[in-house]
């Protein structure tokens, strides 16, 4: 199996995996750089169907692979990485976690229903990414990952749940019954999973990120205004 490790420098975040004639794939983009014989390759979604579902989800079309032995680094991030290691679950990641997996993890699309994305603001196609097989797959973060046991019902305000099992109910709903109590309580929308079992959970974001997102956001309003 591959080894995955993250390493951390100057505050910054980054994940070196080491192959031994072995494969793994990988966000499009992700590349950092590589040492040793190992071959990339870039396929694109098997069939038309397969294409225009991921042109619908926004999801990158091409995940390339690397398969050889060597060392492979991947960009690194003011946010964090988590290791987890599937033996045959499924599971549901928040858009934009997926990062990189061992070859014996499928990766697809998992899509909400068009009210419960429509509630959580991504319009009526809402669609996040989902995993199962064997093998380790690393999530991209925001910060620090815990792993929370769901027991009957979590209520999060935020997208602080990174990955969910397949099978755990997931909605968007007011905070409170009637829709003047969501207003007064200041709460509006919240997301509120069901069902037992364990999901990653990082409600603290590292500083330098949310120092960096909160800088993103400034630019590209003051861009908005000229």
């Amino acid at each position: 199996m591959a080894d995955f490790e993250i390493i951390e420098q100057e505050g910054l975040r980054l994940v070196k995996i080491s192959l031994n004639s072995e494969t793994v794939r990988t966000e499009s983009g992700a590349l950092y750089y590589m040492h040793g014989p190992i071959e990339m390759q870039s396929k694109g979604p098997s069939g038309v169907g397969g294409l225009f579902k991921a042109l619908a989800s926004g999801e990158n079309i091409f995940r390339p692979t690397y398969t050889g032995t060597g060392e492979l680094f991947l960009e690194p991030s003011f946010g964090g990485f988590h290791v987890m290691e599937l033996t045959g679950q499924e599971w549901i990641l928040e858009g934009g976690c997926y990062y990189a997996s061992e070859e014996g993890v499928e990766v697809g699309v998992h899509r909400e229903k068009a009210l419960t994305a429509l509630k959580s603001g991504e319009g009526f196609l809402d669609y996040q990414t989902k995993i199962g097989g064997h093998g380790k797959v690393v999530v991209a973060t925001p910060g620090p990952v815990e792993e929370l046991t769901v027991r009957g019902k979590l209520v999060v305000d935020g997208r602080y749940v990174l990955a969910r099992p397949v099978g755990m109910g997931y909605e968007v709903q007011r905070a409170t019954k009637s829709l003047l109590g969501s207003l007064t309580s200041g709460e509006g929308l919240v997301r509120t999973f069901t069902g037992n079992g364990k999901v990653l959970f990082a409600p603290i974001p590292y500083w330098r990120q949310r120092l960096f997102a909160q800088l993103s956001s400034s630019i590209a309003a003051a861009r908005a205004r000229k």
